[in-house]
């Protein structure tokens, strides 16, 4: 089992590159096999959960060919099943994309019901009863979802909650069925538009992505296209979160600024310089940074993957912080492993206060899931002494040369299998 070593203390300083949007690749990855005509995607982050996806896609016999670790080309011509088996689905959660996909395309789909990380309950009702509006017949049997419909007719939808992924899901669907959809309280996040914009560009015909209604006319087939995801909010996030926690000077490029308002707005709110330019955005933490309150929401508000980096940042902040998730309950677990480095932290259902702390002191602490395992790998970067992040595959998932950009900007961080290089690692660094 690998785990981070990281010694602590020093400020993050520098330029870091930003890579594509992990949550829009693997929708518009799942999308790419609607047409039977070659598409081609790039600026893809080579992460695990986009490769076991690719996996997914290339098993039920559609040609993939990679031309580099950021560019693919996909052909779903060649599509022989419409069965997801459940070692593909179970490793990453947005595996049920396909669902969408094959159901718009060929009216039919089997796919395994969804892991992922255990950050809370994340009920897929919304998206069955979407894919049933527009005429499926939807059952779960043997641990599988099982959608088809003779034909698929355009309807109005109105989701019960804001969901991304039956937004999502819906809208793939729907951009191949008869008439107008028309998908009201839907999600606004970037990754959506960014999905529609794609689907768009294979010929769908989808208005709205982004505001509180979605119409979809749709289409009988799509076609070949050439398509560059967005950049990644939550990976610049991060970054900026990790300039703020160890006192740094660190620019995020290759961003879309506008995407990551929510998370200016609290750095600037806690005491951060920020400085926004076209495509970057540059963090400055000097002195003593101030406690807030936070609240996670869906966008445009404080984004929930956002939400372990900021409390570790205000566990060092100065007065009391109260951070109240609002999307998943189990995204506090990171905060017993930060205790364990000193921070002061109380939890009482969806809600944590945060007492603020001089300094972290480093220790052995094990990531829960993807965010709050980059979380605490910021707490280790900012902690006086030596800090071993263990269970780092979740980090994997979600983030693309993660150490590598670390040590970029100044991080003493490296990635050991062993007691040995643990302590090869120590004698080192002293």
């Amino acid at each position: 089992m690998e785990q981070y070593i990281i010694k602590g203390g020093h400020p993050l300083v520098g330029e870091v590159e930003i890579g594509g949007a992990k949550n829009a690749a693997l929708a518009i990855l799942a999308a790419a096999i609607m047409t039977d005509e070659t598409v081609l995607i790039d600026n893809l982050p080579d992460v695990n959960d986009i490769n076991v996806l690719i996996d997914a896609i290339e098993g039920i016999g559609a040609q993939v060919h990679r031309i580099d670790r950021h560019t693919v080309k996909i052909n779903g011509s060649t599509i022989k099943n419409v069965d997801i088996e459940y070692d593909y689905i179970k490793k990453i959660r947005a595996s049920y994309y396909l669902l969408g996909a094959l159901l718009g395309k060929y009216k039919r789909a089997e796919v395994a019901l969804p892991g992922g990380c255990n950050i809370g309950s994340r009920p897929i009702d919304q998206h069955l009863k979407g894919f049933r509006a527009l005429g499926a017949d939807v059952d779960i049997e043997h641990g599988k979802i099982v959608a088809e419909a003779d034909a698929l007719i355009g309807k109005h939808i109105y989701f019960d909650v804001v969901s991304v992924g039956a937004t999502i899901n819906v809208m793939m669907t729907a951009a191949m069925a008869e008439g107008l959809t028309i998908m009201e309280n839907v999600a606004k996040e970037p990754h959506v538009v960014d999905v529609a914009n794609f689907l768009n560009s294979m010929g769908a015909n989808i208005r709205g992505a982004g505001t509180d209604v979605i119409k979809i006319r749709g289409v009988e087939r799509l076609h070949s296209t050439e398509y560059s995801v967005i950049p990644d909010q939550i990976e610049a996030g991060t970054f900026m979160f990790a300039a703020a926690a160890t006192k740094g000077d660190v620019t995020v490029l290759n961003v879309i600024p506008k995407h990551l308002e929510a998370t200016i707005a609290k750095l600037v709110e806690i005491g951060c310089e920020v400085e926004e330019f076209d495509d970057a955005v540059r963090v400055v933490s000097k002195g003593d940074l101030t406690s807030t309150h936070v609240k996670t929401l869906p966008y445009p508000g404080f984004p929930t993957d956002m939400q372990p980096q900021i409390g570790v940042t205000l566990a060092l902040c100065k007065g009391t912080s109260i951070i109240t998730e609002s999307i998943f309950e189990n995204r506090f677990k990171y905060l017993d492993e930060l205790a364990r480095m000193g921070a002061n932290v109380k939890v009482e259902g969806n809600s944590a206060t945060i007492e603020g702390v001089e300094e972290f002191s480093g220790a052995r602490v094990s990531a829960p899931d993807l965010r709050a395992g980059a979380a605490l790998c910021i707490a280790g970067l900012a902690a006086d002494g030596i800090t071993i992040v263990d269970d780092i595959v979740y980090i994997q998932r979600g983030y693309e040369r993660f150490e590598e950009k670390l040590r970029s900007i100044g991080g003493i961080i490296e990635r050991v299998d062993s007691e040995k290089a643990i302590q090869k690692f120590k004698l080192k660094v002293g």
